[in-house]
């Protein structure tokens, strides 16, 4: 997928676990697993704000765009 999510590097950056993230935000860990690992579909903008006002970031900290060559090239093709 083009969008990767770096929620885990802000929460290295934070020195943070996902539950306390969880907390912060008002989700569950479960939901913010499927955020984290690039599984979710959509997200609201609430989430993300919230993400962005508890990690003290930009929106686009948590997100970038990679193009088609990058991912192959991650995934060894």
């Amino acid at each position: 997928m083009p969008i990767a999510v770096d929620i885990d590097v802000m929460l290295a950056r934070r020195k943070m676990s996902v539950g306390e993230l969880a907390d912060r935000v008002g989700i569950t860990p479960a939901n913010l697993a499927v955020l984290k690992n690039g599984r979710a579909k959509a997200v609201r903008f609430a989430t993300r704000a919230a993400l962005c006002e508890v990690l003290e970031c930009q929106p686009g900290d948590l997100l970038r765009w990679e193009s088609d060559v990058e991912v192959e090239a991650a995934a060894g093709g």
